[in-house]
């Protein structure tokens, strides 16, 4: 069931069903946008919409959270079942849905860029206000 956030920009976005078409979809637009392919290893998409007039973009996954561990990195990301996001070109931002593991403690992902002076670089801000500057080949697609 799509939240309340996603049905408000349903009008005009563009919107795909079905795993593959979701994850070809998703891939697209990061690259789109100049983010790493690999950014959204999200499972079993079930809904995949983006409304270029208000940026707003979502994913809905069957189940409810999946967990990623970038192996380059080492670091754990979890997915929820519904995860969202304004996107601009470079950055993903106003994000719900998405949580990094830090020691112990489970931090919201609120923002991800990539700085225009270094592309290779992508920038972690979690809720906190604390971020993270990650080799940007780490989230390379199938990492």
């Amino acid at each position: 069931m799509a939240s309340q956030a996603i049905e408000s920009h349903r009008a005009g976005a563009e919107i795909v069903t079905g795993d593959a078409a979701c994850r070809k979809k998703s891939v697209e637009l990061l690259e789109e946008l100049g983010l790493p392919k690999g950014l959204l290893p999200m499972e079993d998409i079930q809904e995949f919409g983006y409304n270029r007039v208000t940026g707003f973009l979502w994913l809905v996954q069957r189940k409810k959270k999946v967990e990623h561990t970038f192996k380059k990195i080492k670091q754990t990301v979890s997915y929820a079942a519904e995860v969202t996001a304004i996107a601009e070109k470079g950055k993903l931002g106003k994000i719900t849905g998405v949580k990094t593991k830090e020691l112990m403690l489970w931090l919201s992902v609120v923002e991800v860029y990539v700085p225009e002076a270094s592309p290779e670089k992508v920038t972690f801000k979690t809720g906190t206000g604390l971020s993270d500057t990650f080799d940007a080949t780490a989230f390379a697609f199938g990492e």
